[in-house]
């Protein structure tokens, strides 16, 4: 038996299989389906057209927009029908059409979405994603399997991240941008290829990091990606001097950690290709 809270309102025209449990206030909008091992916490709210299935927690708050399809199989291969899950915190909005999947067993079998999260029509979360808080997906938006993105990132409408790469805390990816490589905190990445083209200035100035701190971070990225030695060795060469700089050693901790991906810069990934980079004159006759 489902386990429904007095308050929550359900529209008779919705369907709540057997074992869901559904919490208070919250409110199921026709045309809806709910799973059996799905989970609804306090004021959540399904529109109508919306889907939530699998081994599913949806945090309080969160509002799920119609044709949303939440907590599905995984995309993969090697997914066996292994019971994986999904959790999505609190006061998150899901709109159109916004796809999220479960996990896979081969990788801990977890999805993890958190707080304040805004996922904008039809971009997409894939198994055993990342999601830190208050990050902004714009439309189209696609994240492949065992992506990491850390708090206050915006990604850009249509951008793609690739499989196992990380966006670090409050950087900015461009719109149709291709994510190829891990990008840094506090970093802009426009292009396909993506190219890491400095700093989220703005970003920080709104999030309230000081004028000067920001012009400290700057000179800690141009020692790092415009020095002598690799982008490693030029981190590790620099980092007693900013210690006491958060920002910067936040920066610093993201490039020294273990990844699966080599990491942006303003030159990684670009292509000699004279088609992409070069202007081609038109041939005699062409308009």
């Amino acid at each position: 038996m489902s386990t429904i809270a007095e308050s929550a309102r359900i529209h008779p025209m919705a369907v709540v299989e057997d074992g869901a449990v559904i919490g208070e206030g919250v409110k199921i909008g026709p045309f809806c389906h709910v799973g059996p091992h799905v989970v609804l916490h306090e004021n959540v709210e399904l529109l109508s057209h919306a889907i939530v299935t699998g081994r599913t927690v949806i945090g309080r708050g969160t509002r799920i927009f119609p044709m949303a399809v939440i907590g599905g199989d995984p995309q993969s291969v090697h997914h066996g029908g292994e019971e994986t899950t999904l959790s999505v915190g609190a006061n998150c909005t899901m709109r159109e059409g916004v796809t999220m999947n479960t996990g896979t067993a081969d990788f801990g079998g977890q999805t993890i979405v958190g707080d304040n999260n805004l996922f904008l029509a039809n971009s997409h979360v894939a198994h055993d994603c990342k999601v830190g808080n208050h990050v902004i997906m714009s439309n189209n938006v696609m994240l492949a399997g065992h992506v990491v993105i850390e708090d206050r990132v915006i990604l850009g409408g249509g951008s793609a991240v690739h499989q196992f790469t990380r966006v670090g805390r409050q950087a900015f990816v461009g719109g149709l941008s291709a994510v190829s490589y891990d990008v840094i905190p506090y970093g802009m990445l426009n292009g396909n290829p993506g190219l890491l083209s400095g700093l989220n200035v703005v970003g920080m100035t709104r999030a309230g990091v000081d004028r000067a701190v920001i012009h400290r971070v700057r000179r800690a990225y141009k020692s790092i990606f415009e020095g002598t030695g690799s982008v490693r060795e030029n981190a590790a060469a620099i980092r007693d001097e900013y210690a006491d700089c958060e920002q910067a050693v936040q920066i610093l901790d993201f490039i020294a950690a273990d990844s699966d991906r080599a990491l942006s810069s303003p030159t990684r990934g670009r292509r000699a290709d004279p088609w992409l980079y070069q202007a081609t004159p038109l041939r005699a006759g062409w308009r």
